[in-house]
């Protein structure tokens, strides 16, 4: 018996490339209408890991930039002399706020990248339908030979391969793991390089009812080429715990909010 997920996804993906592009395309549509609807604001847990460390982190996010402070490191819990550390960091942020601006940029400007490379992923590849898994439809991507990027972003973007997982109720995306299917460089390999073979995925799950956030971020991949300010070549993280904050929060009452809240107990860090 089909399920009527599985319907639904027939009846707009028959089996041709064009009708699964007709259908990405459609989900992405809702996916950056609902983004661009979304002001809310959220704190959460953060298990950040990359060579040679890992850090549980909360934070909190505001109109003006999200604020963090760290709770644990390599798994253990913070020292009085590093929680004390935080603590003064957070209050220079709150005598300095062009450094939280400083950091709201590069957050703003990464956000940007990622949108804009949304926006072109139902042109960029060509898609088939792979299979359903519930209400999540699973399809393979690869380049389109067609599509020219105009940035260093979509260069590498559209030089991947994968498989993405869409919402078919909701019409969001849920995932895209993509992999390095060619090296990719810039400037004969002088402003930098990306080796074929690198991975990525990003996973986003709905955190509250119609509302949908990154849960899980992991990538990994050899050379040399700077993308995004807030994204390294290597690291994984995993997001959870959401709670929502007032949307009018200030970076001020944020920071507030941490400090006070470093006089608490503190938990161990572990992949969530």
């Amino acid at each position: 018996m089909l399920a009527p997920a599985f319907v639904l996804a027939q009846a707009q993906l028959p089996g041709s490339a064009t009708s699964a592009r007709t259908f990405v395309r459609q989900v992405i549509e809702h996916e950056r209408k609902a983004e661009a609807e979304d002001h809310s604001h959220w704190r959460y847990l953060v298990y950040h890991e990359e060579p040679g460390k890992t850090e549980t982190r909360e934070v909190i996010e505001t109109g003006n930039g999200d604020v963090e402070v760290v709770l644990s490191r390599n798994g253990r819990a913070l020292t009085p002399e590093e929680r004390q550390e935080q603590v003064q960091r957070l209050q220079r942020l709150a005598s300095h706020p062009a450094e939280l601006q400083t950091a709201h940029s590069a957050q703003h400007e990464d956000a940007a990248k990622a949108e804009e490379m949304l926006k072109i992923l139902p042109d960029a590849f060509l898609f088939q339908y792979e299979r359903m898994e519930g209400d999540r439809a699973l399809l393979k991507f690869r380049p389109d030979p067609a599509f020219r990027p105009t940035s260093r972003e979509a260069t590498v973007f559209h030089s991947m391969a994968g498989e993405i997982e869409l919402a078919t109720k909701e019409q969001r995306l849920a995932a895209i793991h993509g992999q390095l299917i060619n090296d990719v460089k810039f400037g004969a390999g002088i402003l930098g390089h990306l080796y074929k073979g690198g991975w990525f995925g990003v996973e986003q799950s709905e955190v509250a009812p119609a509302y949908w956030e990154l849960t899980r971020l992991d990538v990994e991949v050899s050379g040399k080429a700077l993308l995004f300010k807030t994204i390294s070549l290597h690291q994984k993280e995993r997001r959870t715990d959401y709670r929502r904050v007032p949307d009018n929060l200030t970076l001020a009452q944020a920071v507030n909010l941490l400090i006070r809240e470093q006089a608490g107990p503190q938990i161990a860090g572990r992949p969530f």
